[in-house]
């Protein structure tokens, strides 16, 4: 009797929670059963979405900065670059914060399902807004992706000359949208983070110091070479320039030839901010002692 009488009270209410489902077979009112539901379960259920949106978070965290110390690690630059280790700690700090976040977000959103209120009107609107946004701004998240590995990889930074394309000069700022790079002439440009496809730097470690001295067909080839050779060396052996050239020259010797003269090549590992000044300086020396050794130059570039 007992058991036919509650079975249906039993099966109307089971979406209201076991509690209520047992309080109710023990004669307890409507009122009283929802009372302690909504006091005792609900708040348990809210702590435990707390304390798994925190381990969440702190787990995410970890793991976003080893992936990111793991992505430096298999770039390298880490080693040769000491701004690296530090780009690597802020875009951590970035992705662990964005992933906090999420987590957050998520947490409440299940808090307030928990509690009882319609969240469908509220998910489906941020849907149909996150897909216009997301349509309409594709360039701008593509800039912001290729951005954020720029960094993370240490690709280039401020003070760095890089040649994108055929735009060349030196990086004033480099955010995650946007490149902003002064060119040689004074212009400056505004390179978008998820159009650059290649990039040359020219500020990693060291660079090469490329001197080309042009002299008139006919010119006698091995002592052209001869005293550029010995002139290149006691340019990187004068004090004034000995600190900027991280090695002797070398004299790669013909480089290219037509029916009117004869180009010589002398190249020198220089520091990454000096080789234009070194290459100046061996143009003019290189320069000069020819036209005392009696050979005439038609040209130098480099």
């Amino acid at each position: 009797m007992i058991f036919a009488a509650t079975t249906p009270l039993i099966s109307g209410q089971n979406d209201q929670g076991y509690i209520h489902d047992l309080l109710r077979q023990y004669g307890a009112s409507e009122f009283v059963a929802r009372t302690v539901q909504f006091i005792v379960v609900r708040p348990l259920e809210i702590l435990v979405i707390i304390v798994v949106a925190w381990l969440a978070s702190r787990l995410g965290a970890r793991v976003a900065k080893r992936t990111l110390r793991s992505l430096s690690n298999r770039t390298r630059l880490e080693s040769v670059s000491p701004r690296a280790s530090l780009r690597i700690e802020t875009i951590g700090a970035l992705v662990a914060s964005l992933w906090r976040a999420l987590v957050w977000i998520i947490a409440g959103l299940t808090i307030l399902g928990v509690l009882g209120i319609n969240l469908t009107p509220i998910l489906a609107g941020a849907t149909v807004i996150g897909a216009a946004l997301g349509f309409g701004a594709q360039s701008m998240v593509r800039d912001f992706l290729s951005g954020f590995f720029i960094i993370a990889e240490d690709q280039y930074g401020v003070g760095d000359a890089i040649a994108v394309g055929d735009t060349r000069g030196t990086v004033e700022e480099v955010n995650l949208r946007v490149t902003r790079l002064r060119a040689v002439d004074g212009t400056v440009w505004y390179l978008p983070n998820g159009e650059i496809r290649r990039v040359g730097n020219s500020s990693i470690q060291w660079s090469r110091a490329l001197v080309d001295i042009v002299v008139p067909y006919g010119t006698d080839v091995d002592r052209a070479t001869a005293v550029i050779a010995d002139e290149g060396t006691a340019v990187a052996s004068d004090p004034a320039w000995s600190s900027m050239c991280l090695g002797p020259p070398e004299v790669w010797g013909l480089n290219s030839m037509d029916h009117e003269s004869i180009t010589i090549r002398l190249v020198v590992r220089t520091t990454t901010s000096q080789k234009d000044t070194v290459a100046r300086a061996m143009r003019g020396r290189i320069t000069a002692r020819l036209q005392r050794e009696g050979i005439v130059t038609t040209g130098a570039d480099g």
